[in-house]
């Protein structure tokens, strides 16, 4: 007997054990103030995109020649670098800020994405938009579709390439981190805004040009990317720095001067860099795995594509957690980020037990499937070993009562 309950204990705890959720891998705002003076800012980790601080990041604003940040990426990635472009009458008089190309002058792109990003040319980014589209306004259009489909920006409607006011050229602090951030993600265009010197020489205009960013030159660990300035839109600023693997982005917008700007970028990468830090939180290919509310008790497994990395308040860890929709979600502190994992498809084998054994339940079929069949046929082994075990003791027990009640006769007859 105690054989057999020691049997049945063991069968509790397995049909028991399989219902329990699992998780594990396989393998390896802030309320805080900063009394900014933007109308508008907000600081994101680059690599992770996390929202790090903000203040009124949806509010739409005027983004003066930050607008270039946008054109920038887009000639580098949509254009040929070494195309040729023939300057028009119409971005040679361009209005504000120049470098004094020519009418006529013959201009690789490449060079004008240097004198778009680091000097601010007007005449640049005109010069850009008329080669790449046609006009300034073609150009405003596919700037916006790439906007929109390629980085995924919804607050953001531009009407030109370099910035100059227009009632319907509008952006918001949080679309211009997400903008930026795909940016420098580039290699080309993060050496141009990361430049802090370059020689010009151009037809009408021999000089040097100085990145109009002071970041360049008076952050540690500052690279790039853009600021800008219009009446209407006032002083705007986009700053990056990078120290060790954590790099920030900073935002601000709408401020009285440019001292101002600065001052705000400041604050802003500051406090990231005093806050928070950019951890690695999982390799290319680890393996999770999830039993949490999946379809017959069965484990789903996943695996990641990528190095996945994780904004960390400085001295928490992250918890991380596989969902039952197959993201791998990561907390720490108040910073949260979910990245979907993919998942892995099961031994083909054990995919056709599953499907027939859905098959049996969905059509009414009385049959059990490949996979039930082999668990009953394991739980009527278990049984008939059971009963065996039974009639066995039963019967033991009566040969040894019938063996007693016999010599007890031979005994009486003796007497």
């Amino acid at each position: 007997m105690r054989l057999l309950l020691t049997n049945l204990l063991v069968v509790v705890i397995l049909l028991c054990g399989q219902s329990l959720p699992v998780a594990y891998a396989e393998g390896e705002s802030s309320s805080a103030s900063l009394a900014l003076s933007g109308e508008s800012a907000i600081l994101i980790d680059a690599k992770t995109g996390q929202v790090l601080y903000e203040k009124n990041p949806h509010e739409k604003l005027f983004p003066a020649s930050i607008t270039k940040i946008a054109t920038g990426i887009y000639a580098i990635e949509k254009g040929n670098p070494d195309d040729i472009v023939t300057v028009s009458k119409n971005a040679r008089y361009e209005q504000g800020t120049r470098v004094y190309l020519a009418e006529g002058e013959q201009v690789t792109l490449k060079k004008l994405e240097y004198g778009l990003l680091m000097h601010s040319g007007n005449d640049a980014a005109t010069a850009i938009a008329e080669h790449m589209s046609g006009s300034s306004e073609k150009f405003a259009e596919e700037l916006n579709q790439f906007l929109q489909e390629t980085i995924g920006v919804n607050e953001t409607h531009f009407t030109n390439a370099h910035g100059l006011h227009n009632p319907e050229h509008y952006t918001t602090a949080s679309d211009m981190s997400k903008i930026a951030a795909y940016a420098m993600k580039n290699p080309i265009f993060r050496e141009i805004v990361g430049t802090n010197r370059l020689p010009w020489d151009g037809a009408e205009w021999k000089s040097e040009l100085i990145n109009h960013n002071k970041l360049i030159r008076d952050y540690e660990g500052a690279t790039g990317i853009k600021n800008g300035f219009t009446d209407q839109a006032m002083h705007t600023l986009v700053g990056s720095a990078k120290r060790g693997e954590t790099e920030f982005i900073a935002v601000t917008m709408k401020t009285g001067s440019s001292n101002y700007a600065y001052k705000d970028v400041t604050k802003l990468l500051d406090y990231g860099f005093e806050h928070f830090e950019t951890k690695q939180v999982s390799e290319a290919g680890a393996i999770y795995t999830n039993t949490e509310n999946t379809e017959n008790d069965s484990p789903v497994r996943y695996k990641t594509t990528k190095n996945l990395f994780a904004t960390i308040p400085i001295g928490e860890e992250p918890e991380i957690h596989v969902s039952a929709n197959g993201n791998l979600e990561v907390t720490a502190g108040s910073q949260f980020i979910s990245y979907p994992l993919e998942r892995i498809a099961p031994p083909v084998q054990a995919k056709a037990a599953l499907s027939a054994s859905k098959a049996a339940e969905g059509d009414g079929s009385s049959g059990p499937g490949p996979s039930s069949t082999i668990y009953y046929g394991l739980l009527f082994v278990w049984l008939g070993l059971n009963m065996f075990l039974i009639s066995y003791t039963v019967v033991r027990s009566r040969r040894r009562r019938n063996i007693r009640r016999r010599d007890d006769w031979q005994r009486r007859a003796y007497e």
